[in-house]
């Protein structure tokens, strides 16, 4: 069995996510002076490769702690969109079901190619990586639950398409107006007159609302070796791994693909 790793290195350099606190990390002892090395940190959950628990966005939903481990590992599939998708492109059930076999309860972690431009990685841009970034469109969220799918992930700040997330609704607004210049490359992408039947209020952070509720959890921020094409559209065996955090809404985790070597 090999073990390959698809998660992203997180440290105080890396994005953060738009109105949440940065990663903060300080020695508090030193080698020489204590005769120990140990740091502090400081962080949102909602930093590097993380699970977001329906706590995130129920109030009585799931924990971290409370999520069957069984849920967090097991058959499942890593699909590849990459070569259909550029800046705030849609992607659909369809397109997903047209690449690879999706069974009932998988785990599924789906590879944009957007990993590439986050903040560690050689082609580094964090405008694109959480302003232009592809995403899903609100489709999505019925069929997840038809295939009664617990965990997924993406390559991405975010499950929700730009547009469904403040990102286009209302960032900067009143200052640098990014909402604005997100909306406007929207717009002359699918049309102005196709916005509200693509992104209908409705659809706002849905990947969250209606999913979460349902305990259909997802990863954000999926890198490492996401990216490799041997592991694309076949069966592997997939996990996401978050340290056992009691009441914790999200986490930091080590997501993994294992296959038979």
């Amino acid at each position: 069995m090999k073990i390959y790793d698809l998660s992203q290195p997180l440290n105080a350099d890396c994005s953060f996510w738009p109105f949440y606190p940065p990663f903060e990390v300080k020695y508090i002892k030193r080698k020489s002076e204590h005769g120990v090395n140990a740091q502090y940190i400081q962080t949102s959950n909602h930093m590097g490769t993380h699970l977001d628990a329906p706590r995130h966005f129920v109030t009585k939903g799931k924990t971290i702690d409370q999520l069957p481990i069984e849920w967090l590992y097991g058959p499942g599939v890593i699909v590849d969109l990459s070569d259909m998708l550029d800046d705030l492109d849609l992607f659909r059930p369809e397109d997903i079901e047209k690449r690879a076999e999706v069974r009932e309860g998988d785990i599924l972690f789906i590879h944009t190619g957007w990993h590439k431009y986050s903040f560690l990685s050689e082609d580094a841009d964090e405008e694109r990586y959480i302003q232009r970034h592809p995403g899903p469109h609100f489709s999505i969220c019925d069929w997840l639950l038809e295939k009664k799918i617990h965990v997924w992930g993406v390559d991405l700040i975010s499950t929700d398409h730009p547009m469904n997330l403040p990102i286009g609704r209302f960032l900067g607004k009143g200052g640098l107006e990014h909402w604005q210049k997100v909306r406007a490359k929207s717009e002359a992408k699918f049309g102005k007159d196709k916005m509200e039947e693509l992104f209908p209020d409705s659809a706002y952070q849905l990947t969250h609302n209606a999913l979460f509720p349902h305990d259909c959890v997802h990863v954000e921020n999926l890198g490492g070796d996401i990216g490799l094409k041997k592991l694309h559209n076949k069966r592997l065996v997939l996990g996401a791994f978050p340290w056992k955090f009691k009441g914790g809404e999200a986490a930091f985790c080590r997501a993994v693909a294992f296959t038979e070597e």
